[in-house]
C-alpha cells in the first residue's frame, strides 16, 4: 500500500515562484476527480465472476455494436460479435458491459464500487484530497447504471483507481495506501474471491496482447497487464469533443509488485487510452522494475492466456440496429 510516486505534468520550480498559479500548485492524482471511461470495466467482469454469474469464458453476444435503453443509443468504438468475458476486457467493449452490469441489482453494484474505495476519500492526509462521486444506487435509471460500467456517470482519482486495481494485483484483498513506508504486513479487507483476482489478471494482460487495445502498454522482459479508459469530457453539463485518456495497469502479472495509474487531461491528436497513457505506462512501469531489481518474467506466459488471446469465438448473427443517437463511448 505503499505509494513510491506522485507525478504531474506540466511541473514547476518550487526556487522560482514568480510564474505560479494555483493549478501548478495542485497534485492532481489526489486532488482531481474525472469520469474514468473503460478502466472500470474490469471491476464489472470481476462482479461477475465473484457472484458466479459469468466464467471466464462465457460467450456474450455483442453485436450488432450497438443498443438502446430508453432513448439513449450506446456503442462499441469498433463492433464485435460474440466474445468472451475475457474479450469484453481485451476489447473493451462497451455492450458487453453493459449487458452484464444490467444483470445485477443496482445496489450490487454499488455495493462492489463502494467495497474497492470510489465515492470516498481515501484518508490520506494529503491536502486538498477529494473523494469523487458515486450516486446513491436508488437513484440509478438503467442506462446510468449502463453507463456506469464504462466509467461514464461515475467520477474517481488516479489515486483512487490505482489502490482499487489493487484489489486485482493482491488476489483480491485492499489495504489502506500509505504516503509513508510501513512496518510489516498489514492486514487486507477482502473484496473478491483470490482466483476472481487472479482471473481478471490474466485478462488484463490479454489487454496488452497484441490482439488488445494497448499493446503499446507492453513493457519488454516483463508481462504486465492493465486496461485502458477512453472518456468524453464533461464541459458545462454536456459532452463535448475533449477527451481523457487513462491507463492502469499492474506489472510484473506472474508476482505483482506495483500498480501504475496514467490519466492525459485533454490529449492533442490520438485520444485513445491505448495510445496516449500506454506508452507513458510502458515507461514508467518498466523503469520502476528494473530499478527495483525485479526479476524478468516474461518467458512465463501461460500456454492457456496465448489461446485465450487469440481464439474468438463463433459468429452470432447480428440483430437489426436501433436508429443511431449519439453517446458517450
Amino acid at each position: 500500500g505503499e505509494i513510491l510516486a506522485l507525478a504531474n505534468w506540466p511541473t514547476y520550480n518550487p526556487n522560482n515562484r514568480s510564474q505560479l498559479s494555483g493549478g501548478q500548485l495542485r497534485n492532481r492524482a489526489v486532488t482531481d476527480s474525472f469520469e474514468p471511461g473503460s478502466t472500470m470495466k474490469p471491476f464489472i467482469a470481476a462482479l461477475a465472476l465473484d457472484r458466479g454469474k459469468y466464467k471466464f469464458d462465457s460467450i456474450i453476444n455483442c453485436a450488432p455494436g450497438k443498443m438502446t435503453i430508453g432513448t439513449a443509443t450506446i456503442s462499441d468504438a469498433h463492433p464485435h460479435g460474440a466474445l468472451t468475458l475475457a474479450q469484453v476486457i481485451q476489447k473493451s467493449s462497451n455492450i458487453g458491459a453493459t449487458k452484464i452490469a444490467l444483470g445485477f441489482p443496482s445496489e450490487d453494484m454499488w455495493t462492489m464500487f463502494s467495497k474497492v474505495g470510489f465515492g470516498k476519500p481515501l484518508g490520506l492526509g494529503f491536502p486538498g484530497e477529494v473523494g469523487g462521486r458515486l450516486r446513491p444506487w436508488q437513484t440509478w435509471k438503467p442506462i446510468e447504471q449502463a453507463t456506469m460500467s464504462y466509467g461514464h456517470g461515475i467520477s474517481v482519482t488516479v489515486v483512487q483507481l490505482a489502490h482499487a486495481y489493487m484489489a486485482f494485483a493482491r488476489d483480491g484483498d485492499l489495504v489502506p495506501l500509505s504516503l509513508l513506508k510501513t512496518n510489516g504486513q498489514v492486514p487486507g479487507v477482502p473484496v473478491f474471491a483470490p482466483e476472481t483476482s487472479r482471473q481478471v489478471r490474466l485478462m488484463l494482460e490479454m489487454v496488452v496482447s497484441p490482439e488488445g487495445t494497448a499493446k503499446k502498454a507492453a513493457v519488454p522482459g516483463y508481462r504486465v497487464g492493465g486496461k485502458t479508459g477512453t472518456a468524453h469530457k464533461l464541459v458545462g453539463g454536456r459532452y463535448a469533443n475533449k477527451y481523457l485518456a487513462s491507463f492502469v495497469g499492474i506489472g510484473p502479472i506472474s508476482d505483482p509488485r506495483l500498480v501504475v495509474g496514467v490519466v492525459v487531461d485533454e490529449p492533442i491528436g490520438a485520444h485513445y487510452g491505448g495510445d496516449v497513457a500506454g506508452p507513458v505506462f510502458s515507461e514508467v512501469m518498466g523503469g520502476a522494475l528494473r530499478t527495483l531489481g525485479v526479476p524478468q518474467d516474461q518467458e512465463s506466459t501461460p500456454a492457456a492466456l496465448k489461446a485465450a488471446a487469440t481464439t474468438v469465438p463463433a459468429p452470432v448473427a447480428p440483430t437489426p440496429a436501433p436508429a443511431k443517437k449519439k453517446g458517450a463511448q
